[in-house]
């Protein structure tokens, strides 16, 4: 498989956002603080990273919550997953909320996200007066019912 090549400058005293193994979709971002973050429960936080990012055309960046830092502290990204698209230039920075019901550190250095890199397709709207029926139609939210 082949790799897209993103420009990036790392303004921060981390590494690179890496794949942690050959089977990973995304690669861990880590916070790039001057000193520890405290958030109480149900506190959302803007966590710098340090990092600015030169996406090609064609391509998305998604931001999304890590696993462990979820189920160890209740700690997630809001607007999940965030998009960061192909003409943004600034601080690439993570939402997160402590979901838990105290009080949550989040360190320099911490691995707080993952970046996972996308295709984008573009649509054009094509207007028209119906739509094809399918079995569902206009079926909504919990309209199969409980299995």
């Amino acid at each position: 498989m082949s790799a897209v090549e993103i420009k990036i400058i790392n303004r921060s005293i981390n590494d690179l956002p890496a794949y942690i193994t050959n089977g990973s979709s995304g690669m861990d971002v880590r916070a790039s603080l001057d000193i520890p973050v405290t958030m109480r429960p149900l506190e959302r936080t803007l966590i710098p990273t340090g990092l600015f990012v030169e996406i090609p055309d064609g391509y998305e960046i998604q931001i999304r919550p890590r696993s462990g830092l979820a189920v160890k502290q209740g700690i997630t990204c809001l607007n999940t997953p965030g998009t960061i698209d192909a003409d943004y230039r600034g601080e690439i920075k993570i939402i997160l909320i402590n979901l838990s019901g105290e009080e949550q550190v989040i360190h320099p250095g911490d691995r707080i996200a993952q970046l996972v890199v996308q295709k984008v397709e573009k649509a054009e709207w094509k207007p028209v007066n119906e739509l094809a029926a399918t079995e569902r139609n206009a079926g909504g939210f919990g309209h199969t019912g409980k299995q």
